[in-house]
């Protein structure tokens, strides 16, 4: 990394963006198939890890002055990249709720 790169070059007008838009279209087309969008999910996950792993680490600061920019950059820009997951709380809340749904209409 250097002082002069702009960390934020991916943004609106990014090179992902056709991409994320095939992914999203992807995820609608399947809206309803749970199986489906959870291996999608797995499968962003495992990007995201071996991106982490095999590029990203090796490319992180190796000077004070690199590692000062990177985290002024975190800072102001958008933070650490993480991949959320539901928690299974979450998922069991949501069962209940349609259960309860269900038995309401019956």
């Amino acid at each position: 990394m250097t002082q002069d790169k702009d960390t934020n070059y991916i943004g609106s007008d990014s090179v992902l963006e056709d991409t994320a838009r095939d992914i999203c279209a992807l995820a609608e087309k399947h809206r309803n198939d749970s199986l489906f969008l959870l291996s999608l999910l797995r499968d962003l996950e495992k990007i995201h890890r071996q991106i982490r792993v095999e590029l990203f680490e090796g490319a992180l600061p190796k000077t004070r002055n690199d590692l000062y920019q990177f985290v002024r950059d975190i800072e102001e820009k958008g933070g650490w990249p993480y991949i959320e997951r539901m928690r299974l709380k979450d998922l069991l809340k949501n069962l209940e709720f349609e259960q309860k749904t269900e038995s309401e209409e019956v």
